[in-house]
């Protein structure tokens, strides 16, 4: 089993954990609303992603509505 002979310095030790910092993440602005959303993530208050609209579509709400009115 491997053990140090030497106690690792202070110093020695924070240069090593130098580069366990988080980055930010990345952010990116939607090229139709200008809205600011993480980059390759759907814009959770637009619905869209990549100018295209994949969430919160009118016609699938349509249909949900016309769902719910015909089971009562």
């Amino acid at each position: 089993m491997a053990v140090p002979k030497k106690k690792t310095t202070n110093g020695r030790r924070n240069k090593r954990r130098s580069h366990h910092a988080l980055g930010a993440p990345g952010i990116s602005v939607d090229k139709t609303t200008k809205s600011v959303h993480r980059s390759h993530h759907v814009d959770l208050k637009t619905g869209f992603y990549r100018g295209k609209q994949v969430l919160f579509n009118e016609e699938e709400e349509q249909v949900e509505e016309a769902t719910t009115q015909s089971e009562e």
